[in-house]
């Protein structure tokens, strides 16, 4: 006897969708997502699609129709709820594009709650195109299977974001040879928190001293060599979800 075939199927599409998803409900997918179901994934009626809204969760849909500017779907069965978001927020120097695109991406992956792009005298760029952003970090959290997706502020500069802080424990990457190692520094604060990680060139010396001198800043090493700005947002994150986020 044929084993019944797994439902949905682990090669099912994953895709966010902007409406709160309930059992039996019919949604119509269009534009850039209904081209990749019906021209990339050639989805026909009857091939199940898995959903999430970024509220209730990650649900399992199977197309009633399939047409190259619209997917309609039924919503069936309910597969996981939202997920529990570790408290971290990433406050990353902006970067060229590339390099603050793989950020992004790497923050979803990771499991960050919230980015706030910072704009900081060495930054060689000032501004971030915010659809853009929202876009590669929702194509992230489809790829690793998230059923959140990070919140993304607009960029501030490095002083709206010291003096508009809400005491949350800040911790900053600092290349001098006085800070202590991260993972001792991230062990000691189990709770809610922040990175904070300089541009190419780091923080300048006036920034360092502004940062130092907030309440709420503990200046941590990430090791022995200088790393770019990309590295050390990523080795930080890392290293922080292992000690204090949900890797545990």
């Amino acid at each position: 006897m044929a084993a019944t075939p797994a439902w949905p199927p682990k090669s099912a599409p994953r895709l966010f969708v902007d409406a709160a998803l309930s059992q039996g409900m019919m949604h119509e997918i269009d534009g850039q997502q209904a081209h990749y179901l019906s021209r990339v994934m050639r989805v026909k009626p009857g091939d199940a699609v898995i959903l999430c809204d970024d509220e209730t969760g990650e649900w399992a849909a199977r197309v009633t129709e399939a047409g190259k500017r619209s997917v309609t779907v039924e919503v069936a069965d309910h597969l996981r709820p939202r997920e529990s978001v570790p408290p971290l927020t990433l406050c990353a120097a902006l970067l060229k594009k590339p390099r603050f695109d793989l950020v992004l991406e790497k923050a979803t992956e990771l499991g960050v709650a919230r980015i706030r792009p910072v704009i900081t005298r060495r930054c060689v760029a000032d501004a971030l195109n915010m659809d853009r952003a929202r876009q590669i970090v929702t194509e992230a959290a489809e790829q690793c299977a998230r059923t959140a997706l990070p919140a993304i502020d607009q960029p501030v500069t490095l002083d709206a974001v010291l003096r508009d802080w809400d005491g949350t424990a800040l911790f900053f990457a600092d290349e001098s040879r006085s800070a202590p190692p991260a993972a001792q520094a991230f062990a000691k604060v189990p709770r809610a928190a922040a990175l904070l990680i300089g541009p190419e060139g780091g923080f300048d010396d006036a920034e360092r001293e502004g940062i130092r001198a907030h309440p709420a800043a503990i200046p941590v090493a990430l090791g022995p060599r200088i790393l770019r700005g990309e590295t050390a947002a990523i080795a930080a994150m890392a290293l922080w979800m292992g000690i204090a986020g949900d890797w545990r």
